[in-house]
């Protein structure tokens, strides 16, 4: 898998993943080149100094800002692994739980926004659905190296277990409660619906409840990763709420 891009390759570098090949343009004098050059070296890590059109010729996107790396594909984790950070963390599990979404932008600021706000971990489905890839790793701007990102067979699967476990899994939904007045307090998963037809039916139904985003415009729905920022946030307002 090649990556690109000072955040996402500084990031990768820090997190400890494998990174085979490492591409640098020459000349990159800046304080912050210089700080993500000198913890490759800490680690090991083979640095290839290329003129810039090299790096625009592998580069994907164009936007290499200097740094391409060349990664093993992405490590993904099992839902127990989630479930098991929260203990050691001595938190209550807060989960991300994505239903169909295919669009790898919405899934790198999905990362993002978990990142951020502390999630334990993300879970997508195996089939149709996007997974972790060059253009999400960059979109999540380094956060992919950080978050948990569980693979698995079937969501509604997933949602069965959380429940085992005492988690409360809410469908963010444009037919359920609102959700400043719902009370998200502990113990929490949001369910968020992909770009096509949001929520599946039979998901909703394993779902404990539905919570909504009022919407004021002429516009009732928010993409995946808006949404989630949305619904991930207020739960962290109401956990620190007094």
């Amino acid at each position: 898998m090649k990556i690109e891009g000072r955040n996402a390759v500084g990031e990768a570098i820090k997190s400890g993943k494998t990174i085979d090949r490492l591409l640098v343009q020459k000349g990159l004098k800046d304080s912050a080149a210089n700080k993500i050059i000198e913890d490759a070296k800490s680690r090991g890590i083979k640095i290839f100094f290329r003129e810039k059109e090299a790096l625009d010729r592998e580069s994907r996107e164009g936007r290499h800002q200097g740094f391409l790396a060349e990664i093993t594909d992405f490590n993904y984790c099992e839902l127990s692994d989630i479930l098991a950070k929260a203990k050691e963390k001595g938190e209550p599990p807060f989960v991300l739980l994505l239903d169909g979404v295919e669009d790898p932008h919405n899934l790198g600021s999905v990362l993002r926004v978990a990142e951020c706000a502390g999630v334990h971990g993300v879970v997508i489905p195996r089939h149709r659905a996007v997974s972790v890839n060059e253009t999400v790793i960059k979109v999540s701007a380094g956060a992919a190296a950080h978050v948990l990102v569980a693979k698995v067979t079937n969501i509604n699967d997933a949602i069965d277990e959380l429940k085992r476990q005492n988690v409360w899994v809410y469908a963010a939904d444009m037919d359920g409660n609102g959700i400043y007045e719902t009370n998200l307090k502990g113990a929490t998963a949001f369910v968020i619906g992909g770009e096509g037809q949001g929520v599946k039916r039979l998901t909703k139904q394993k779902c404990d409840a539905s919570v909504s985003i009022p919407m004021f415009g002429k516009v009732n729905s928010l993409n995946a990763s808006v949404a989630a920022g949305i619904v991930t946030f207020e739960k962290l307002r109401q956990d620190r709420a007094k």
